[in-house]
């Protein structure tokens, strides 16, 4: 299989000396993608931090009548749920709406659901509210995050699909901050304020999309080579070799995706099994959805709140302190990981992500064994402080690199379909996690946390044993990365 390689193209972009900022069209383009794509992470961020926080605010438990610990999990997995539902229809619109019109729908879909659940009546409105966020959040998020890699000139495109997750915790931070302004109310506003604050995020993209380009990967895909062109050269085209390069560049998107079309036709779920290559690709990529969520993360994301009363913490005002403190913590540490992190090979990132936390949750598991145990408070502050050491080696793995990886990973005709499998993989791993968690926690307390432990080490295998390398080549020359003579 001849791949459709342009060395030339690399070339000219490590030899362009000139700085993003430098160039006025690729500096507009972006801060556009900013409240376009990159904010998506806000709304995701808000949503976890927003549930977390709510646990501790009165007025949401009373009107919810306390709930159980099964009743707390469906509330939050339900949400994982919507997402699931939305993948099999996702690269569908994507293919024929484009990346900006999918994400335009998307949103849409996430503003009923934050109107619904604002004004939840019942815990069944809320539920269902929960999920249609789900649903919205899932186009969004996949098409955000491929238009950004695919827009992105060859140099930063690693570092701002990278930035793309550091900026959940901006959303988490503004959620902690609402509810903690709110929690003292003592209306049912304490929690629906915030709850009607998850629709600003998805208006601000609807507002800004028109300024935003569309993919020229796209555009070229569905016969308008011409488009496409106009877009590189404006933002692609101000190096010292820009029309070069874009000439080259355009060239090799359009042999990258014709030699993808001629070999995929049109994309069939049972295509995953038919290719070797192909089935390597989407096992990497449910394998990083499922790392993304069951890797602890989820313990701190939607059960803060509990794991800090194992160790002892019974201030609801304290326990919001808490979290708004970590979240901050998250943000400082996660911006300088993203830009740092996609300079390195992925493969050894995600492999000192996961001992870092293995190595952090062993200490924070024997730490809240010793309090068990022994009721110490300094046990207790160790153990809230492995917590926080826990987030930057979450931060320079999965957090920083899953997209950037998937988004490397496949090509063009199957980018939609591989980001929304793991999201698909992802969001059923979070759905037993948001649902198994607080059951677990309430039944076994701190010896729960073993579990992670031992699944920490064994991801960090698996990385090692089954995930390509993909640093330093542009997205055309990794299209055909994983395929044989033989495939």
């Amino acid at each position: 299989m001849r791949e459709p390689r342009e060395p030339r193209v690399m070339q000219i972009v490590n030899a362009d000396k000139r700085k993003w900022y430098q160039k006025p069209n690729l500096r507009f383009l972006y801060f556009i993608l900013v409240p376009t794509c990159i904010g998506t992470e806000w709304t995701l961020g808000f949503d976890g931090s927003m549930m977390n926080n709510l646990q501790a605010v009165p007025s949401w438990v009373d009107y919810f009548d306390n709930p159980s610990s099964a009743k707390l999990g469906l509330l939050n997995a339900i949400h994982s749920l919507g997402m699931v539902c939305a993948v099999p229809i996702e690269p569908t619109v994507s293919g024929l709406c484009g990346r900006r019109w999918t994400i335009a729908l998307g949103s849409c879909v996430m503003w009923l659901g934050a109107g619904l659940q604002a004004g939840a009546m019942s815990a069944d409105m809320f539920i269902a509210s929960r999920w249609l966020l789900g649903f919205g959040v899932l186009f969004v998020v996949c098409e955000a995050s491929a238009l950004i890699g695919e827009l992105a000139y060859a140099k930063e495109r690693a570092t701002m699909t990278s930035f793309f997750s550091a900026n959940y915790f901006i959303g988490s931070i503004i959620a902690s901050g609402v509810t903690t302004a709110t929690f003292a109310m003592d209306s049912t506003w304490g929690w629906r304020i915030p709850s009607l604050l998850q629709a600003v995020f998805s208006a601000i993209q609807v507002v800004f999309l028109p300024f935003c380009p569309e993919s020229p990967r796209w555009l070229i895909a569905n016969q308008k080579g011409e488009q496409a062109y106009k877009v590189l050269l404006k933002y692609h085209g101000e190096g010292e070799e820009g029309e070069e390069y874009v000439r080259r560049e355009y060239e090799q998107i359009q042999a990258s995706i014709a030699l993808e079309k001629e070999l995929a036709r049109r994309f069939m779920w049972a295509d995953v099994v038919r290719s070797r290559a192909m089935f390597h690709r989407f096992a990497v990529s449910g394998l990083t959805g499922i790392f993304g969520q069951v890797s602890g993360n989820g313990l701190i994301t939607y059960y803060f709140a509990k794991v800090l009363r194992i160790v002892g913490v019974s201030s609801n005002v304290t326990i919001q302190r808490i979290i708004l403190a970590h979240n901050c913590w998250a943000l400082l540490n996660s911006v300088p990981l993203s830009i740092l992190a996609p300079r390195y090979p992925r493969r050894h990132m995600f492999i000192l992500g996961a001992l870092g936390m293995a190595a952090c949750f062993t200490a924070w598991t024997v730490a809240s064994a010793r309090y068990a145990i022994t009721g110490s408070e300094a046990a207790a502050a160790t153990s809230i402080a492995f917590i926080f050491l826990y987030n930057p080696f979450l931060n320079i793995g999965l957090n920083s690199l899953a997209y950037t990886y998937i988004v490397e990973l496949f090509p063009f005709t199957q980018r939609s379909q591989g980001l929304a499998f793991k999201q698909l993989v992802g969001r059923l791993g979070n759905f037993f996690n948001a649902y198994v968690n607080p059951i677990a926690l309430d039944a076994i307390g701190w010896r729960y946390y073993v579990m992670y432990c031992v699944w920490l080490v064994a991801e960090a295998g698996i990385v090692w044993a089954v995930f390509p390398e993909t640093h330093g080549r542009t997205l055309e020359d990794l299209s055909f990365l994983l395929e044989t003579k033989g495939d």
